[in-house]
C-alpha cells in the first residue's frame, strides 16, 4: 500500500515537473523558430497566418527532439526538491530500497519513450511534411534541387532528370534516359508533367525518342513518338521523394527503411539514412537513461550543491547528449561506421555514467 501511494506521488511531481520544463524549452524553440521566420515574412504569399501555422506544425518535431532533455530536468528537480525537504532520507530509512525507487521512475521514463516514439513516427514526420509544403507554397517557391539542370535520380537501368519537384510531389519537366544492360541509349523521353495515380506515374504531354541501333552501323535510326498521356512504371514513390522535404532525422522509420532498399537496389550509398533508422530506433530510449543519469542527483550530498546547481548539471548533461549525437551521426556517416554503433554511442555512454554515478551513490 505504501509503495502504491509513493508510486502515485512521483507520477504526479514528476509527471508534473517534466510537462512543465517542456513546455518551457516548447516556447524557446518556437520563439527562435519565429525570429528566423521573420526574414521570409513577405515573401510570395507568406503572411503571420502562414508564418504562425508553420510555426505550429514545427512543435511536435520540437518535442521528439527534447522530450530526453525534459525527463532529465524533471527528474532531476524534483529529485532536488525531495532532497531538500529530506523527503528521500525519510523514503530511505523507512526502508525503500534505491532499486525500488529506480522502478518507480523508470516505470514514468517508459511512458514518455513510448510517447516519444510514436511522436516521431506518427506526429512529427507528417507535421513537418505539411509544415514545409505550407511555407514553399506560400513563399512560391520550389522543392531544392541537388543540381542547377535539377534532380537526378537512378531508377533501375534508367536515369531520371526532374526539374522541378513540387510540395505536393507532383514531377514537372521530366527527362528519362534509359540504357540498355550494354549501358547504350535506348530512348529518352520527356514529360512536361507526372503525377502519382493507382500505384504508378502518369505523364503528360511525353515526346519519346528512341533509337535503334543494328550490327552494321550505317543502319542505325532515330524515331520520335508523341503521346498526350502514358503510364509510366518506376521505383520512384512519393514518398521516397519526402527526403526533399523533411530532413533523415525527421522522416518516420518505415520511410526510412523504405528509402533505404530503395537506395539500395539502385546501388546507391545509404549510410545516412541507415545511421538516422537507427537513430529514430534508439533514441527514445534516451529518456530511459536520463532516468538512470538524473537519479543519483536527489542522493547527493547538500553541500555538493542546492537544486540551482543541479539544475544546471542536468541542462549541461541534457546538451553535452544532444551533441554528442549529433557529432556521433556525422562522424560516422564520413568514417563510413557501423550505422547501430553510430547511433548507440552516445546512449550507451550516458547510460554508463549513470550507472557509474549510481553505484558511486550506493557504495558511499
Amino acid at each position: 500500500m505504501t509503495l502504491t501511494i509513493l508510486n502515485r506521488y512521483f507520477w504526479k511531481e514528476i509527471s508534473f515537473n517534466i510537462m512543465l520544463v517542456l513546455l518551457g524549452l516548447l516556447a524557446m524553440f518556437s520563439f527562435f523558430d519565429l525570429l528566423q521566420e521573420l526574414d521570409s515574412l513577405g515573401r510570395g504569399h507568406y503572411g503571420i497566418n502562414s508564418m504562425l501555422v508553420y510555426v505550429g506544425l514545427s512543435i511536435p518535431g520540437h518535442i521528439y527532439e527534447v522530450a530526453p532533455v525534459a525527463v532529465l530536468l524533471g527528474i532531476v528537480y524534483t529529485l532536488g526538491a525531495m532532497a531538500s525537504s529530506s523527503e528521500l532520507i525519510v523514503m530511505r530509512t523507512s526502508g525503500i530500497s534505491l532499486q525500488t525507487i529506480a522502478k518507480m521512475l523508470l516505470s514514468i521514463g517508459l511512458v514518455f519513450a513510448l510517447v516519444t516514439f510514436l511522436i516521431g513516427e506518427i506526429i512529427a514526420p507528417i507535421s513537418e511534411k505539411m509544415a514545409q509544403r505550407i511555407r514553399i507554397q506560400a513563399t512560391d517557391s520550389v522543392v531544392a534541387q541537388d543540381f542547377q539542370s535539377g534532380l537526378w535520380i537512378k531508377d533501375g537501368s534508367s536515369f531520371v532528370n526532374v526539374g522541378t519537384v513540387v510540395p505536393d510531389t507532383s514531377l514537372v519537366d521530366i527527362r528519362i534516359y534509359d540504357f540498355d544492360a550494354q549501358f547504350r541509349l535506348r530512348n529518352v523521353s520527356h514529360a512536361d508533367k507526372g503525377s502519382f495515380e493507382d500505384d504508378h506515374w502518369v505523364l503528360s504531354n511525353v515526346t519519346q525518342t528512341s533509337m535503334h541501333t543494328s550490327k552494321a552501323a550505317q543502319h542505325n535510326s532515330v524515331t520520335s513518338q508523341f503521346f498526350k498521356q502514358t503510364k509510366w512504371e518506376s521505383l520512384i514513390r512519393p514518398e521516397l521523394l519526402n527526403v526533399l522535404l523533411v530532413l533523415p532525422e525527421k522522416m518516420s522509420a518505415w520511410n526510412l527503411y523504405s528509402f533505404i532498399q530503395y537506395l539500395d537496389q539502385n546501388g546507391q550509398r545509404t549510410t545516412r539514412y541507415q545511421v538516422a533508422l537507427w537513430s529514430k530506433l534508439v533514441y527514445p530510449l534516451a529518456c530511459l537513461v536520463m532516468v538512470i543519469l538524473a537519479l543519483p542527483f536527489g542522493f547527493l550530498q547538500q553541500r555538493a550543491g542546492g537544486i540551482s546547481a543541479k539544475i544546471f548539471a542536468g541542462i549541461f548533461l541534457g546538451v553535452v547528449y544532444q551533441i554528442m549525437n549529433r557529432v556521433f551521426v556525422h562522424l560516422g556517416v564520413l568514417n563510413d561506421w557501423s550505422p547501430l554503433i553510430s547511433a548507440i554511442s552516445p546512449t550507451v555512454l550516458f547510460l554508463a555514467a549513470g550507472l557509474g554515478m549510481l553505484y558511486y551513490v550506493e557504495r558511499r
